[in-house]
């Protein structure tokens, strides 16, 4: 089995790669939160011309019928860039939940409309207790009563809700109903909720990944060029052994996230423990590295002048973002103690292993 990444998957991650180098550096992310503004239309706009809305969404809906691994190096990018905007929720998780579901002409429309780049799709899931960009979404998917409900912003009312991480904006439902007839029962969709939830997932690990390299490649950077007692301190052992064991703490969980990608399978008990696996093994990279880069800074590191904040609060807000910790270990359990252990049995698949 060939476990390595294709030259297509690669050309897509390197053009976003690209792009957010180029426009989604922390002065970007300053004046954006200095303007409070929910995103840079000017970079989403370039972003949408990437044509990225429909990588997951199924080419008979009218999108490109990619899969998981095509799109976890793009979630990756935007960890490291900190991406305020919502590329990944959108085409990673609403549009093919949406495309799922889409069973009346009015889903119909606003998917094709998303498609085309001319709004985004928020999703309030079970699991998530707010509406991540709610404000700035064409529509939103949201569970109520035991059914799925397709809003369009006149239609509700948003109640802000704070965030640690100044870009990720919150929201809930006003405690009034959607007006609209709902699209479909839960128990009918709840195949496409699931996936929803492991794809929210398994984009969380992988854009934490992303974060916890950035979060190392700036203690790097300032341990360059800040000089004690005459030395730079990166020449110190114990500034090498910080990050170093930060540094590793990635590459354990960097295989981790990708074999959840490529054996993706919402409806398979040994993928959903991969995917729980890498969210468990992702959050506690970003939050070592994180917090070795503030410790690396010295004082200074816990002020908002230290870039490496942006990526210390986003690392916290996506720990608990489509599962925390505890839900995520409880279905690991749930394979390890129901199904064969051992090498043989790393990448099983129910169908063939059961």
């Amino acid at each position: 089995m060939d476990f390595r990444f294709t030259d297509e998957q690669q050309m897509m991650a390197d053009a976003v790669r690209s792009l957010l180098g180029d426009h989604c550096q922390p002065a970007d992310l300053r004046r954006l939160m200095e303007n409070g503004e929910p995103r840079d239309q000017a970079r989403w706009q370039q972003i949408v011309e990437l044509g990225l809305q429909g990588v997951l969404v199924p080419e008979e809906s009218g999108g490109l019928g990619l899969g998981e691994a095509d799109f976890i190096l793009v979630a990756e990018a935007c960890g490291y860039a900190g991406l305020p905007e919502p590329l990944v929720e959108n085409a990673g998780v609403a549009l093919p939940l949406l495309a799922g579901v889409a069973r009346d002409p009015r889903a119909e429309r606003l998917l094709e409309s998303a498609l085309e780049g001319a709004i985004t799709v928020a999703v309030k899931h079970p699991q998530n207790p707010f509406i991540a960009d709610a404000d700035t979404a064409g529509a939103i998917l949201t569970v109520s009563g035991g059914e799925l409900y397709l809003c369009e912003p006149n239609d509700i009312e948003l109640e802000r809700q704070e965030s640690i991480d100044p870009f990720r904006r919150l929201y809930s439902l006003a405690d009034r109903p959607c007006p609209v007839a709902a699209i479909a029962n839960v128990s009918d969709v709840a195949g496409d909720l699931g996936r929803a939830l492991n794809r929210g997932a398994l984009f969380a690990s992988a854009q934490l990944l992303g974060i916890a390299q950035r979060a190392v490649d700036l203690a790097v950077a300032y341990a360059k060029e800040r000089s004690q007692f005459g030395k730079p301190i990166g020449s110190y052992q114990a500034i090498k052994h910080l990050l170093a064991e930060a540094q590793v703490r990635i590459e354990f969980a960097r295989p981790v996230v990708y074999a959840a990608a490529g054996g993706f399978d919402s409806t398979d008990i040994h993928s959903r423990a991969r995917i729980s696996h890498a969210k468990i093994a992702a959050s506690m990279a970003a939050d070592l590295a994180c917090r070795t880069a503030v410790q690396v800074h010295g004082a200074m590191g816990y002020s908002w002048e230290v870039d490496v904040h942006f990526f210390l609060k986003r690392a916290l807000a996506l720990a608990t973002w489509w599962g925390d910790e505890r839900f995520h270990r409880e279905r690991v359990a749930e394979r390890v103690l129901s199904q064969p252990l051992g090498a043989e049995h790393a990448f099983a698949r129910e169908a063939n292993n059961a």
